[in-house]
């Protein structure tokens, strides 16, 4: 199979890792799906000048299931060889969960972890078994490397994200999932200071991608491919 026969979809598109994910699987000749929350977004207008009918747009908030039932319905003839749910949020990450209120801990939570499990529950079926289903997660995800506290609220919506992929996969043994972690990103959620650019953790995230596209199993992984602690 060509490149040029692979489709990918990118949940969570408009900027950082997704744009940066969306833009690496133009380059290689894929066609891409991309979603954004708002429907006025320049890079991703600026990509679909340059690529033309190899990028689909389409408009999602991930937190919305009418909105993901209607995409879904859209796609329903695709072949997904790529299945990326990058989608995420962070809010007042520095305050003990204690501190933190009821309607943040419910964004963050049903953000990071509710919305990308129904999104993959949605799709899973355009997806073969050559491909591969991805989800956006985060070292500090890690119940077992989590040694110094910090970003409780954060850190729980991610460890809550990587326990239902691994259920899903349960229920789903033939399936090729990937709880990704893209590395410290100097991204607008990973700040100046951070350890690595967005490019070169993208070009990781694909490489390994490739790696497992079609291997079932769960597994969690850096952009290196460096397996992480559960």
């Amino acid at each position: 199979m060509t490149n040029a026969s692979r489709t990918a979809i990118i949940i969570g598109a408009s900027r950082g890792l997704g744009l940066g994910l969306a833009e690496a699987y133009l380059d290689l000749g894929w066609r891409v799906i991309a979603t954004r929350r708002n429907a006025s977004n320049g890079a991703l207008d600026a990509l679909k000048q340059k690529h033309g009918a190899r990028l689909d747009l389409a408009d999602l908030d991930v937190t919305d299931d009418a909105g993901i039932a209607a995409l879904r319905q859209r796609l329903a003839s695709e072949t997904l060889d790529l299945l990326f749910v990058s989608a995420g949020i962070n809010i007042d990450s520095k305050l003990p969960v204690s501190a933190v209120s009821l309607a943040t801990f419910t964004a963050v939570m049903t953000t990071n972890a509710l919305a990308p499990m129904r999104i993959i529950e949605a799709f899973v079926d355009l997806v073969p078994a050559r491909g591969v289903i991805a989800a956006m997660t985060s070292g500090l995800g890690s119940v077992a490397a989590n040694t110094t506290g910090g970003y409780e609220v954060y850190r729980a919506s991610k460890a809550a994200l990587n326990t239902l992929l691994r259920s899903f996969s349960a229920r789903n043994p033939r399936r090729a999932i990937v709880a990704m972690h893209p590395g410290w990103v100097r991204t607008d959620m990973g700040g100046a200071g951070a350890a690595i650019s967005i490019d070169r953790s993208v070009e990781g995230m694909v490489n390994v991608l490739a790696a497992q596209l079609g291997k079932p199993g769960c597994v969690f992984l850096d952009y290196q491919g460096k397996t992480l602690p559960w």
